[in-house]
């Protein structure tokens, strides 16, 4: 009997389908597919690694592939290498194109192996250029890296730092929550001011004094795995406390009181009869969670105290952008920004959609 209620699991059997049905999620949806797969398979997609770099072609633009030959003919896609110069009248280096020698764009060109997964091994490319010659689709940044193959990199620590920290702070705000709700009193009294004082606490002012304070010797993996419990350790608070709220309400039903009634143990009674319940809430409020996960290590990183240099982010490739002549002379140094704005965008699409299919009544609030 303790199994009685299954009004969500009903409702999120076919809650994939029902999202997908509206226009602007399913857009959402595949273009966060998209993001994710290209990240995923940076190592295969990028020409360079990520340690690559030309100190000799810092801010060098993107690189122009043709298809049409000097004869007006369709052609094979090629490049031409770009030649820095110092222009004296203006004082700035500038970069022409050098037309006397093309380089062919090759596809599954045989590169430099990886791993995928540990042990699957792969040795191309799904794109490179011809020896000797230089492809950079979104230019370079000031030391010659390429912004394309940074771009894939970043977005593996952009874009899976929200997942992670969701692994953190909701069992542990569903768990606090429950036990708060369920036995109330005193015990609940406690446990919610704990939670309020942590709210009150300015999240994104911790993280920075958090962050600053790192030892400076940190690899990028471990500064890395930090950002990640501080985002999780600040986040749980106010998940908890709507938690509670469900949890006072769920517990006086009757599946409840039947389960305590055949013997169940508390801890049984609150993971697998009460919080399974608040499952569509957690759905919606975890979907809706990634997006300032994403904002806040880009924040750290554009700021200097997250992901350092020479390993990539979004954040911290974000931060060449800062200065006005880059954003006016250089706006391929913008494209992290973009994604940023895309993938939260898409994040708060779905996880509105979502909220509107498990409670159509929000729609008329």
């Amino acid at each position: 009997m303790a199994n009685l209620p299954d009004f969500n699991s009903l409702q999120n059997e076919n809650l994939f389908k029902s999202v997908l049905k509206d226009k602007f999620a399913r857009y959402a949806f595949f273009i966060l597919l998209f993001l994710y797969l290209t990240v995923f398979l940076a190592s295969f997609i990028s020409p360079y690694t990520k340690d690559y770099s030309n100190r000799n072609k810092a801010y060098c633009p993107p690189s122009k592939i043709y298809i049409i030959n000097e004869e007006g003919k369709l052609s094979l896609p090629y490049t031409y290498n770009y030649i820095r110069y110092f222009d004296k009248e203006n004082f700035e280096t500038k970069y022409i194109e050098d037309k006397t020698h093309k380089y062919r764009v090759k596809y599954f060109s045989k590169g430099e192996s990886y791993k995928l997964f540990g042990f699957i091994s792969f040795d191309r490319h799904f794109y490179d250029v011809e020896k000797n010659g230089e492809l950079y689709l979104l230019g370079t940044d000031i030391n010659g890296r390429d912004n394309f193959s940074r771009l894939l990199y970043g977005g593996q620590i952009s874009l899976t730092i929200g997942f992670l920290a969701l692994l953190v702070s909701f069992p542990l705000g569903m768990l606090y929550g429950g036990l708060s709700g369920y036995f109330g009193g005193k015990t609940d009294f406690i446990m919610m001011r704990i939670a309020e004082a942590i709210m009150s606490i300015p999240s994104f002012y911790l993280l920075i004094i958090l962050a600053s304070v790192l030892p400076a010797n940190m690899t990028s993996i471990q500064r890395f795995t930090l950002i990640v419990l501080i985002l999780a350790l600040i986040g749980w608070a106010g998940f908890s406390r709507v938690v509670r709220g469900m949890v006072l309400s769920i517990k006086k039903k009757e599946f409840v009181i039947a389960a305590e009634a055949i013997g169940a143990s508390t801890l049984r009674t609150i993971t697998k009869h009460i919080l399974p319940q608040t499952l569509s809430y957690v759905i919606v409020a975890m979907t809706l969670s990634v997006p300032s996960y994403i904002l806040s290590e880009s924040g750290l990183s554009f700021l200097g105290l997250g992901i350092q240099q020479p390993d990539a982010s979004w954040g911290n490739m974000l931060k060449e952008a800062q200065e006005f002549v880059n954003i006016i002379s250089r706006p391929w140094l913008l494209t992290p920004g973009f994604l940023i704005f895309v993938a939260v965008l898409s994040f708060n699409v779905i996880g509105d959609t979502i909220r509107d299919v498990l409670d159509p009544n929000s729609r008329e609030r």
